[in-house]
């Protein structure tokens, strides 16, 4: 029986390597095959046709090299071939395709050998996504491949797949856009794509039997299979989701991959303790995995050959799939020099990749807070983002209590943890820090550090939240605190990200953690959209207002407290500022913005001269809504922004 403990175990005495030909690689002439395997004493190939069924065709075992690597070549055309290795380090551990394995046969069982050209699309090398000056500048939609498409009312005929991305001019049965053109006619910038590598818990074969957000891989380097049109051809997945990558870059919209490098689903069966027992995972004192992640393992960022093989994997997909940036899942449970080392990277291909995470791990580490990548530790991660979850509790109320209100559901005293968001976590002088309940002091050095939300594919929506915790409060009512929501998102600075369908209201039943849920859950009901349409519209003119004026993106920290302002005087449950475009050169010099979180009409004095109203509760025109001077008026639960009117 063998022990699963490693307490014994030094892994810092283990050998590293710096080649970049860890894997399986085709030619026409030849497949060369190299892993690293310090433990091993024999590492056998096994070769087979089919990636699910039948016996190995040949074997033959890998020749032991210097730094822990062992290796073969195959003579020959192997294209279309399925391998798996097994490893002997004193006994025989389990058949598995290897840890960086890129293609695979269903449900990952076997690699697949095969030529990466041969998947790329049309004008493949002329592809790429959009680069901003600063990362201010993006608006993110966060979204799952199947939720996207899956619905009847999608109007896309590849539900629930990569190519749903691709179609265009598909609509609701009330003849709204749908999918891709939505994107468009919204006018976000980022596509943010829940896990789209390997995961475990939906069978590829039977796709649409079992529902997973992916949050649990299997391989970090191949797709996932139920997002393709076959599962079975492994080469389908890399040409459909490239597909899917080309559509939106011609479309001007980027996308980011959600990684899951904190943990795997398996643990002692997973492809790298099938390898290398031990080595890629954190342990405890008694030498059993340590459990940061709250799904039995994390995996230990820290060593030398996990490091390696993190970074190896995101310039893969940088490299092969043209994606354009990541999103750190737990973040928190990865050591800080492993996220500055991946920024490095990641910069020596381009500087404009995004990378931002959840600062924050879900248990205990052994490795201590100090030392790893959570959100307080956030300016000493130069150039990556946390999410602002101070900023999401202060707008809807605690995430995991239903009946927790905030200050767009109406709850009072949430106004210095509300300027905590507009400033984008940030220090700024006019912040009184010790009233916000969840934070003291600002965590984020610069404003593209920090990513504002009020809802994700985690927990309730924005929707269900707003109705659960106001059980009495009709559509109408929900609908002016959605608006809210959005104008608060959308106008602060940092980096906006939107819950797919939030822009319409979507609703999950109130059900608050739908990670294994059915398609009837989890689906974008895409008639909500002609139900909600005045919502719609007033997200797509907050985005545009936003993209037309710099002064919502200030791309350094001293910029806001120069010129954002809280210039008016307090009242309980509004929150106001003056904001001064001209050192970015904004058409609109001087703005003032206004925020009611309550059921009762704010009124507050104005400085000298007149002002036009560019934004109300309901309407966004950038000419002009009305004229306004001395005081200013702001409906019960809205925003309202004025603009000095030009001397005529």
């Amino acid at each position: 029986m063998r022990n699963w403990k490693f307490n014994h175990i030094d892994f810092s005495t283990y050998p590293g390597y710096k080649g970049k030909d860890l894997g399986v690689f085709w030619s026409p002439e030849k497949t060369t095959v190299k892993i690293w395997a310090p433990t091993a004493n024999i590492v056998e190939l096994r070769l087979y046709k089919d990636g699910v069924r039948g016996d190995a065709y040949y074997k033959t075992n890998l020749q032991k090299k210097e730094d822990g690597i062992w290796a073969t070549v195959l003579t020959g055309d192997y294209d279309g071939k399925f391998y798996t290795f097994r490893v002997n380090d004193g006994e025989w551990l389990e058949e598995v395709p290897g840890i960086y394995a890129r293609c695979v046969g269903a449900n990952g069982l076997r690699g697949m050998i095969y030529n990466p050209n041969s998947t790329n699309p049309e004008n493949w090398v002329y592809d790429n996504g959009p680069r901003f000056k600063s990362f201010t500048d993006a608006v993110i939609y966060e979204t799952h491949v199947r939720d996207f498409s899956i619905a009847e009312n999608s109007g896309i005929s590849n539900k629930g797949k990569f190519l749903g991305f691709t179609e265009e001019g598909t609509k609701s049965p009330e003849g709204l856009k749908t999918g891709l053109d939505h994107l468009k006619e919204l006018g976000i910038t980022h596509v943010h794509l829940l896990p789209v590598n390997d995961f475990v818990t939906v069978d590829e074969e039977k796709p649409f039997e079992k529902y997973n957000w992916g949050y649990d891989p299997m391989h970090y380097n191949a797709l996932e299979g139920s997002f393709a049109t076959d599962a079975s051809d492994g080469r389908k997945r890399i040409a459909e989701f490239k597909q899917l990558v080309k559509a939106l870059h011609s479309n001007g919209i980027g996308v980011i991959m959600d990684v899951v490098f904190n943990h795997t689903y398996y643990a002692k069966e997973s492809v790298f303790n099938q390898v290398v027992p031990g080595y890629f995972y954190r342990q405890k004192e008694d030498g059993s995995f340590a459990n940061a992640s709250g799904c039995g393992n994390e995996l230990a960022s820290e060593r030398e050959m996990v490091r390696k093989y993190i970074i190896d994997s995101l310039k893969y997909w940088v490299e092969e799939f043209h994606v354009d940036g990541f999103r750190f899942d737990l973040m928190g449970i990865h050591d800080i020099k492993t996220m500055q080392d991946i920024r490095v990277a990641l910069n020596e291909i381009d500087k404009g990749l995004f990378v931002y995470g959840e600062g924050w791990a879900a248990d205990q580490s052994p490795m201590p807070e100090e030392l790893r990548a959570v959100k307080r530790n956030t300016s000493e991660l130069k150039g990556i983002a946390s999410f602002n979850d101070d900023f999401r509790d202060a707008l809807k109320g605690n995430h995991g209590d239903k009946k927790s209100k905030g200050f767009v559901s109406g709850l009072g005293l949430r106004e210095e943890a509300i300027k905590f968001g507009i400033t984008a976590a940030v220090h700024h002088p006019e912040v009184n820090y010790g009233y916000i309940d969840s934070v003291h002091s600002a965590w984020a050095a610069e404003p593209d550090q920090c990513i504002n939300y009020v809802s994700c594919h985690d927990n309730y929506t924005l929707w269900d939240k707003l109705k659960q915790s106001l059980p009495k409060a009709g559509n109408e009512e929900l609908r002016k605190r959605v608006k809210l929501a959005a104008a608060l998102i959308l106008t602060s600075q940092g980096v906006p990200l939107l819950h797919a369908g939030v822009d319409f209201c979507r609703t999950k039943g109130g059900n608050g953690n739908s990670y294994k849920s059915p398609d009837s859950v989890n689906q974008i009901d895409w008639s909500r959209k002609n139900e909600f349409i005045d919502v719609f519209e007033y997200f797509q003119k907050l985005i545009q207002l936003r993209k037309n004026h710099p002064a919502f993106r200030l791309p350094r920290a001293e910029l806001i407290r120069r010129d954002l302002r809280f210039c008016a005087e307090y009242k309980i449950g509004v929150v106001s500022y003056c904001l001064d475009g001209s050192a970015v050169n904004d058409s609109w010099k001087k703005m003032f913005l206004l925020f009611n979180g309550n059921t009762e009409t704010a009124e507050l004095p104005l400085p000298e001269g007149q002002f036009k109203v560019v934004v109300n509760a309901n309407m966004i025109d950038e000419d002009g809504l009305e004229v306004v001077e001395a005081f200013v008026s702001v409906d019960p639960i809205s925003f309202k922004m004025l603009v000095q009117a030009e001397k005529g």
